[in-house]
């Protein structure tokens, strides 16, 4: 999947301080926000972290709501700026942002396909985006884990967050991570915001792993909130298969959602939202907002 470049300049109508002009211009910088350096033991490898504290922050003793957004590269500006501007106009209560980067020294489609994906896929023709390399994948629950085992206790130790209201935020790859977590661990987060996920991935792996659950469990104790665009659909013509190439991801979603309220769960909430005239790469904004209009309160 392409990252989604158009929207950086989104995320910059909504706020961040301005570039100043010298003899050497500096860098374009978000106001109240840290990068912090972490190691993941379990898997060897070094993250980093970046953090987005609202205004009042420093204000008092509050502990604030956390959303975890993955693929931070591109989608921690988006989360914070979205969010700070429904806290000033819509009175939607503040959070603090964290994003999860992809791994160092390695490239994003890299460490993406690896860190979110649930398994090895069967056909896996794949090309490395990284010479000398051969691509990586199947390490979603693992990930998962650093995410529970290390990434919690550090942000609870160093902000001032209500560990008990985390939201979870992935688009594409990334809600395949939140779907893994949520067939393992439901209870990691309090809430979770899947956008477009790539259900179509290893032949619907993912379709597997939801039977297999509701087999041996009685109860999926999650709020979800599904958001897609209505443009991923497979072209007229073509025959639906689970596959990138001929993936039906609107169909594949509406499944997976029947699928999950089939088993009744007494404690499954999902709601899932279809936007018209949006695609893979625009959809990502509608589907943040709405989802945190579900879970997030509103003073207006």
């Amino acid at each position: 999947m392409k990252p989604l470049n158009y929207l950086f300049a989104l995320a910059c109508l909504f706020g961040g301080a301005p570039i100043a002009h010298s003899a050497e211009t500096a860098s374009y910088t978000l106001a109240n926000t840290e990068v912090r350096d972490i190691h993941a033991h379990a898997l060897a490898r070094d993250y980093q972290l970046y953090v987005a504290l609202p205004d009042s922050y420093r204000e008092g003793s509050q502990r604030y709501p956390v959303l975890f957004v993955v693929d931070a590269d591109y989608s921690f500006s988006i989360v914070r700026n979205i969010a700070q501007r429904l806290n000033k106009h819509a009175g939607m209560e503040e959070v603090v942002v964290v994003g999860l980067s992809y791994a160092k020294g390695d490239g994003g489609i890299y460490s993406r396909r690896r860190d979110y994906t649930p398994s090895v896929p069967r056909n896996n023709d794949y090309r490395s985006d990284m010479p000398g390399r051969q691509p990586a994948f199947g390490e979603a629950s693992a990930y998962g884990k650093f995410i529970a085992e290390e990434v919690f206790p550090f942000v609870a130790s160093q902000y001032r967050v209500n560990m008990e209201r985390k939201v979870f935020i992935g688009h594409s790859y990334g809600s395949l991570l939140g779907l893994q977590i949520l067939l393992s661990e439901p209870r990691t987060f309090e809430h979770y915001i899947l956008g477009s996920p790539s259900l179509w991935y290893d032949a619907g792996i993912m379709f597997q792993r939801e039977q297999a659950y509701a087999a041996s469990h009685r109860d999926l104790p999650a709020s979800v909130f599904f958001g897609i665009g209505a443009l991923e659909r497979l072209e007229p013509g073509k025959q639906r298969s689970r596959s990138e190439e001929n993936a039906d991801m609107v169909a594949d979603l509406r499944d997976f959602d029947r699928k999950l309220q089939s088993h009744r769960f007494p404690n499954l909430k999902t709601r899932l939202r279809v936007f018209a005239d949006e695609d893979h790469a625009s959809v990502f904004p509608l589907v943040l907002t709405h989802g945190l209009r579900t879970y997030l309160k509103s003073s207006k």
